[in-house]
């Protein structure tokens, strides 16, 4: 009976969340690194630091009785996420089921996240360059909407520009029920986490 208790808690279940953003002082609390502040919002609800460096990325490990997680923000800038991603899935060896990248999207709108079990990059370079690396899109994400850029502003500089002050407190509730979501696809699976989190938490609001 021992052995068998000793060999029930040796089987871990293995999570691996990827948060998508540059690094660099220029790019912190910018619109294209809400993959990192998702991140980030996770390991301060459970104590985690992410700041060992390895395989070129900061992590840290969230590790309760019957599984870990391990956070990691790539530190290559987005379009090259995928080589940090493929060494972290090389070296813990999660199911794909327990892959999750998190990333922002300029096609929902500003609060709202959207949960998938697999899918195309849809134009995002972090996510198309995991793809490659890893050789398949069949793992989970998650999409955090920020929005099309206002009147005729370049894309390009929207999601690198950082929120405005008045965006501050919907994103406060915008990273909290992400990491609720993050709590929920360990515990429940992504079946639940699509069924719970899948809207728009600002409708109504804004």
């Amino acid at each position: 009976m021992f052995f068998r208790k000793r060999a029930l808690r040796e089987q871990v279940d293995q999570f691996l969340f990827i948060g998508l953003g540059n690094p660099g002082r220029e790019y912190d609390q910018t619109r294209h690194n809400i993959g990192f502040l998702v991140i980030d919002r996770f390991a301060e609800r459970w104590n985690v630091r992410v700041e060992k460096y390895r395989y070129k990325s900061l992590m840290g490990e969230y590790r309760q009785e019957y599984f870990k997680a391990i956070l990691v923000k790539p530190q290559t800038f987005m379009n090259n996420s995928g080589q940090a991603v493929r060494s972290f899935f090389n070296f813990y060896k999660p199911p794909l089921s327990q892959v999750l990248v998190i990333y922002d999207d300029l096609d929902i709108p500003f609060g709202t996240i959207r949960i998938r079990q697999d899918g195309g990059s849809g134009g995002q370079k972090g996510m198309k360059s995991i793809i490659e690396h890893l050789g398949t899109d069949d793992f989970p994400r998650m999409r955090v909407g920020i929005g099309r850029p206002p009147g005729k502003m370049d894309s390009t500089d929207f999601i690198l520009d950082k929120f405005r002050p008045k965006e501050q407190v919907d994103l406060d509730i915008i990273l909290n029920y992400c990491a609720d979501a993050l709590d929920v696809f360990i515990k429940d699976g992504i079946e639940m986490a699509m069924t719970s989190f899948n809207k728009n938490i600002l409708d109504g609001k804004q």
